[in-house]
């Protein structure tokens, strides 16, 4: 395989040279060689485009595993632990996660050098979502109902997990901003420890940017997500970290993959990043008319034929939609300017990802959106 032909996805639909260098056969083996029952390895099958870390279909004498390279910058052995914990309980809690692999030492994150290392069992069903972009829409009213009810399962998995909120904000899709009475104030007051985020917001009037994108929504939603229970979940719940059966619309889904971001939040904030993640078409945002209620209404009703929601249910995750990415948002411009130090990246993530997605619900098309969530109750999607 041409290491130099190997592209990752980038911040605007297009395809760019990777922030990390791919994993190679070399290293791959230096590293399996720590797990003596996957046998030799043979060939490097595929190497994902997602550009946050590295990682590659790897094929063995003994048959395939996923292997994920972080540096150690983004995630210590420490936090990638936390992650493989949770999915070890939603596994053991009948959810389909991918068995993640330990070491002759017992452990499933491996340090070496710069880099920390995770080894998954492969993926079951089909990947057929696998070259998606993140924030392109499902493929289908079939597709996002299956994910809605899967979402809903997952929770219901999660009640009983109980461990510390993860240890980074690095690319984790926490919540304890949003949900603050004072979210500009909490910014304010996280920035002494997180220093790569206050070096880039010094630079500009965050202030009066975030709370003029916060303002239509937040005061009507932070009563409500302060009566929500805490809950381990997902957070990037888009098609792309599913697998299926088939294609086809009666697919049903095989394996949840890729608990990266996953954070203690609660339920509705990962609903709300589902239809936020595959219901909008934000690569087309300049188009304005992007929203996809059918879409949105079919996640909601799959999720609410597991676990029902009220009429305030509704109404909190139509306020939540233009704000949940609030959080993460953050911890991507601290990413892009503390770690791969790409300044231009960071920008997109302040300007069209936190304040642009915001915006955008200020217009027709997502007033249109969000009313069509508050209405659900009355509502039903065509079959």
């Amino acid at each position: 395989m041409n290491d130099d032909a190997h592209l990752t996805h980038g911040l605007a639909g297009d395809e760019l040279p990777p922030d990390w260098p791919p994993l190679t056969l070399t290293e791959v083996d230096v590293l399996l060689r720590r797990y003596p029952v996957r046998g030799t390895v043979e060939a490097l099958r595929w190497r994902s485009p997602r550009p946050l870390s590295a990682a590659a279909l790897v094929q063995t004498a003994t048959g395939d595993v996923f292997v994920k390279r972080h540096h150690r910058s983004v995630r210590s052995a420490s936090t990638l632990a936390e992650e493989h914990r949770f999915a070890a309980h939603l596994r053991k809690r009948g959810i389909p996660v991918p068995h993640v692999f330990q070491d002759i030492d017992g452990e499933s994150a491996v340090a070496i050098g710069e880099w920390v290392y995770e080894v998954h069992k492969p993926a079951l069903g089909a990947d057929v979502y696998r070259d998606a972009f993140s924030w392109s829409p499902i493929g289908g009213v079939a597709h996002a109902r299956a994910a809605g009810a899967m979402l809903a399962r997952s929770h219901m998995a999660a009640r009983d997990y109980r461990a510390p909120q993860r240890s980074t904000h690095i690319l984790v899709a926490r919540a304890e901003i949003l949900s603050s009475p004072d979210p500009i104030g909490a910014i304010d007051a996280g920035l002494p420890s997180r220093p790569a985020l206050e070096a880039y917001l010094r630079e500009r009037d965050w202030r009066t940017d975030i709370a003029g994108a916060l303002a239509p929504w937040h005061g009507r939603a932070v009563e409500g997500i302060s009566r929500q229970s805490r809950l381990w979940t997902h957070g990037d719940w888009h098609v792309s970290n599913l697998c299926w059966s088939d294609a086809s619309d009666d697919a049903r889904i095989t394996d949840v993959l890729d608990l990266g971001l996953s954070a203690e939040t609660f339920a509705l904030f990962d609903l709300a990043t589902a239809i936020e993640r595959n219901a909008i078409a934000w690569l087309d945002i300049t188009r304005g008319d992007i929203g996809r209620a059918d879409l949105a209404l079919a996640l909601i009703d799959g999720y609410r034929g597991i676990c029902p929601l009220a009429t305030d249910d509704l109404a909190l995750l139509a306020d939540l939609l233009p704000i949940v990415h609030l959080d993460f948002a953050l911890s991507e411009i601290e990413y892009f300017e503390g770690v791969t130090r790409r300044r231009d990246h960071a920008d997109v993530a302040y300007h069209t990802f936190l304040l642009g997605h915001a915006a955008w619900f200020t217009g027709p098309h997502g007033q249109a959106l969000q009313d069509a969530i508050r209405h659900a109750g009355r509502q039903f999607v065509v079959q």
